[in-house]
């Protein structure tokens, strides 16, 4: 992957050995990422739904709700309306789709994402200190992912939290193409910090997880599968420990596919076999930064 950047250059693997990634992958130039969701909600039944949110990190375009270029695709005249929240926005998507679904407003929910952070990589390098800055595009995935939501008293989700520091909102970020700085291509590539936003999460600590479980008297083990939002291996394994998190209910998705941002949850469900019957716990960290967690009988 190294040998991709030009200008300065960077120790061969020091990518894969400061996060334990391997490889990670790239959508096709001329797909955008509401072909990627399209592509995840025709695995699903997804005509069933009277309501489609498409809640990713990435975009087609400032204007209009990528949400309908999404719709367009897979041929649905349902409402629709995007939800963006960095790494936690399926989570904030599924959050969003259950609590219109108990109003009674709707009741199937397709919640999509695709995800292209491809696009906001930076491959021009003039120095050491730019690398660092870029560092943690060299991490990142695309790949879109889906989940049907639907009105169900024998199982759905049980528990939902979120939490969110949002005074670290600068640690990281892609500042391009928002009135801040609507045309400037030097603002068009992931920027961030991994030292400063590490330490954020930790600041905003792990009293979230720990107190879903003291509040459903449940523990990690009453899971059939616990999926962690995964940015880095070395930190993936500091925060299991903390939590004290089997491993045996893990699935370690992150060295074959990178960070893949807020499809990272329903790709380790996916990749676990979860199915129905199951009951899953799903630990969401995002840039800004905000924690989430959510429990499910699938």
């Amino acid at each position: 992957m190294e040998a991709r950047i030009d200008g300065y250059v960077p120790h061969r693997g020091i990518v894969e050995r400061m996060t334990g990634i391997r490889r990670r992958h790239v959508a096709a130039p001329d797909e955008q990422a509401s072909d990627l969701a399209a592509a995840a909600a025709r695995g699903l039944d997804h005509r069933a739904a009277d309501l489609l949110i498409f809640a990713s990190a990435s975009q087609d375009m400032v204007e209009p709700a990528t949400a309908h270029m999404v719709a367009a695709r897979l041929g649905l005249s349902c409402p629709v309306f995007d939800v963006k929240n960095a790494c936690n926005s399926l989570l904030n998507g599924v959050q969003v789709a259950e609590a219109l679904i108990r109003t009674g407003a709707h009741r199937t929910v397709l919640v999509c994402t695709g995800e292209v952070p491809s696009r906001a990589v930076r491959w021009q390098v003039s120095s050491r200190t730019q690398f660092v800055e870029a560092f943690a595009g060299y991490t990142l995935s695309d790949a879109g992912a889906a989940v049907l939501v639907t009105a169900d008293p024998a199982r759905g989700v049980f528990y939902r939290e979120f939490r969110a520091d949002s005074t670290a909102w600068a640690v990281g970020t892609l500042p391009g193409g928002g009135s801040a700085h609507p045309r400037d291509p030097e603002h068009s590539f992931f920027r961030g910090d991994g030292r400063r936003l590490r330490e954020a999460f930790e600041l905003l600590g792990p009293e979230i997880f720990l107190d879903a479980l003291k509040r459903t008297g449940l523990t990690w083990d009453d899971f059939s599968l616990v999926a962690v939002h995964q940015v880095a291996v070395p930190y993936l394994d500091a925060l299991v420990r903390v939590l004290g998190i089997p491993r045996d209910r893990l699935v370690v998705t992150l060295p074959e596919h990178g960070n893949c941002a807020s499809a990272s949850l329903p790709l380790q469900l996916h990749a676990g076999a979860a199915g129905p019957g199951d009951r899953v716990a799903l630990l969401g960290l995002g840039g800004g930064i905000s924690l989430g967690v959510m429990f499910a009988d699938l």
